[in-house]
């Protein structure tokens, strides 16, 4: 569903731009609202969410799938954890929908599905597992590395079940944008993937932006 944001770009308490391959860590505090911006259209956003409670407690894709019974995001979904908590709400998307099933590409996945020589390209999962080494001071580990959501990422279910990776649907300006519920670590990499076409074969920066609380 496409919903408008009343928020204004220059009245954010936040802003940063992420290199395609980079990664973002930071707390967002209960309140506040994270706008994820594809700068130049066609990127994908590989984002976990913890609890900076508890990371143990963390975005579930199945939870979430389930009570909403559909298997992409939009405008006013609620992200549950596996605890069955509200950890964030969507309120605006520009984009319409976004992916929960792709998963996240690694050195492995990335030989699998293309080449052997494409193994020691960068990948989503060394993104994530860069920031968490990087970061001590959330708690998380490798063990703490999950189902992720893709935003901004095309991955149709075709009709025998399978997923397919196609076009994405995103354009230069669009954004998505949620209103954390509880204190949650957002961790995102800004996918490097050259091998399909969720980035368009040409990656791209993203915008992060956060206001705070009304």
């Amino acid at each position: 569903m496409i919903k408008e944001s009343d928020l204004q770009a220059e009245q954010a308490s936040q802003r940063d731009v992420v290199p395609a391959g980079d990664y973002y860590m930071q707390v967002l505090k209960a309140g506040q609202t994270l706008r994820i911006l594809d700068l130049e259209g066609n990127q994908a956003a590989d984002t976990l969410f913890y609890s900076s409670a508890d990371p143990s407690e963390r975005y579930s894709a199945i939870d979430t799938i389930r009570e909403q019974g559909n298997v992409y995001l939009t405008a006013g979904t609620k992200l549950l954890s596996n605890q069955g908590s509200e950890m964030l709400t969507i309120t605006a998307d520009t984009c319409g929908r976004h992916d929960t099933l792709g998963g996240a590409c690694a050195t492995e996945s990335n030989t699998v599905r293309y080449s052997l020589d494409k193994k020691c390209m960068h990948a989503c999962r060394d993104s994530w597992m860069l920031a968490v080494a990087e970061n001590d001071r959330y708690g998380l580990s490798k063990r703490d590395i999950t189902h992720n959501i893709n935003f901004f990422m095309n991955v149709p279910i075709t009709a025998a079940g399978g997923l397919t990776f196609e076009d994405g649907i995103s354009g230069a300006g669009k954004y998505v944008e949620m209103r954390a519920e509880m204190d949650v670590i957002v961790l995102m990499s800004n996918c490097p993937q050259l091998n399909n076409p969720c980035n368009g074969y040409n990656p791209t920066p993203v915008e992060m932006l956060i206001w705070d609380a009304a």
